[in-house]
């Protein structure tokens, strides 16, 4: 009897399912999303041991309940959430866990029961309507909370980033004087935040951000009790491979102790894709090749939205039991919805003779791939497996790891 809607194969497969390769000789129907705890475990302990503040990860990257409980267990206590069910999510599953509630626009009643029900202290603005709405949300019979840490967040530059945020948040430089002094008076412990934007590809990003940041404290004269550099951690990709790690820390603690600020000041930083990027890889299967072109049972409604609309490169290899020869070819990559946008352009480097039936692993799917997956059209039904082989690409084995595009079975 056929068993509809699963991988074919996997189902009896838990043990010695060692990579890709493993899953590939199993020729699922269905893709195969990769799990590798120790790789999110080896980030985390990184960012613990490395980062001279408090790493705080970005819930928004993968909410995956298994991976906050790796994250949890290496030291990460916390956790950057965004939303009223990112609240609650954190709250379930890591009851012990400290939340900052930083995305800057919030409704008043989000802030009343993060504040009331899940101990929620921390929160982010970046106007003063915000300001107020959250000291409403927090009072109790008409008296003021006097426990809150806010976070002014101001508006840097994205200018070093792959991808901007530098157009829907943060205090524009005329109004953060009158909001930070504003916000001093209604807070316990005063904060500055800002985020240069997704994969920062230089330390500079975080220099200029944190020039901002003393002119911000110089002019409007508050104490500031905490610095929140943001995210923009980079991950390795194609055509992306950024400066080490610990070059952005060694900016970023300079900064810090050269601005004038509180001599008890706290340092923050808000690790997202960097914790997570490699925690994850996608198994797919190659439904039709015409030119370039390759039909993948995957794509900008599953795992690879950022492939599809803001055109990231993943590393991909090819998985065959008979190595290929063939010199690599740029392909691009259609998915299997019938939306002429589930598209990837790429270019994505494999062997040049791959064709239906072949098997490709797309990697660095930890961040936003599979948080972003949906069930349109009726795909985006995956199996998950953990698998104990290294990702395609490092920056926390103390040099970069390096994966050739051809894996043999």
């Amino acid at each position: 009897m056929h068993k509809h809607h699963r991988p074919l194969g996997l189902a009896n497969s838990q043990d010695g399912a060692r990579g890709g390769v493993d899953i590939a000789k199993l020729r699922p129907v269905q893709p195969v999303t990769l799990l590798r705890p120790h790789a999110a475990r080896r980030a985390a302990r990184f960012f613990v041991e490395k980062f001279l503040g408090r790493s705080i990860y970005a819930v928004k990257a993968n909410p995956s309940p298994d991976l906050l409980k790796i994250l949890w267990d290496a030291g990460v206590t916390h956790y950057d959430v965004a939303s009223i069910g990112e609240v609650r999510l954190v709250s379930e599953t890591l009851p012990g866990a400290v939340q900052c509630f930083m995305h800057p626009v919030k409704a008043e009643e989000t802030i009343a029961e993060a504040y009331f029900e899940h101990n929620v202290r921390t929160f982010s603005l970046d106007t003063l309507e915000e300001l107020e709405k959250i000291i409403r949300a927090t009072a109790r019979d008409g008296v003021a909370a006097t426990d809150l840490n806010l976070l002014v967040r101001i508006r840097v530059s994205s200018d070093h980033s792959r991808y901007s945020l530098a157009s829907k948040f943060g205090a524009e430089p005329a109004e953060v004087k009158a909001l930070l002094m504003a916000t001093r008076q209604a807070a316990d412990a005063l904060g500055i935040c800002f985020h240069v934007g997704s994969q920062a590809m230089s330390p500079a990003a975080y220099a200029e951000a944190l020039a901002r940041v003393r002119s911000a404290i110089l002019e409007a004269s508050v104490t500031v009790d905490i610095l929140d550099v943001g995210g923009g951690f980079p991950s390795v990709y194609p055509g992306m491979e950024p400066p080490a790690l610990e070059n952005y820390f060694a900016v970023i603690h300079a900064g810090f102790e050269a601005l004038p600020i509180s001599y008890s000041a706290e340092l923050w930083c808000e690790p997202g894709r960097a914790l997570c990027a490699e925690y994850a890889s996608l198994v797919v299967r190659v439904e039709k090749r015409r030119g370039t072109e390759l039909y993948i049972n995957d794509g900008a409604y599953g795992a690879l939205f950022d492939a599809a609309h803001v055109d990231w490169r993943y590393p991909v290899r090819l998985l065959r039991e008979t190595p290929s020869k063939t010199r690599s070819a740029e392909f691009s990559f259609f998915g299997p919805t019938c939306d002429d946008i589930d598209q990837m352009a790429g270019p994505f480097e494999l062997p040049g003779d791959v064709g239906t039936g072949d098997y490709i692993e797309i990697g660095m799917l930890g961040a936003y791939g599979c948080a972003m997956r949906t069930r349109f059209n009726g795909f985006g039904m995956t199996e998950s497996m953990i698998v104990e082989d290294e990702p395609m690409a490092s920056l926390y084995a103390g040099s970069k790891v390096r994966r050739s595009n051809v894996v043999k079975l």
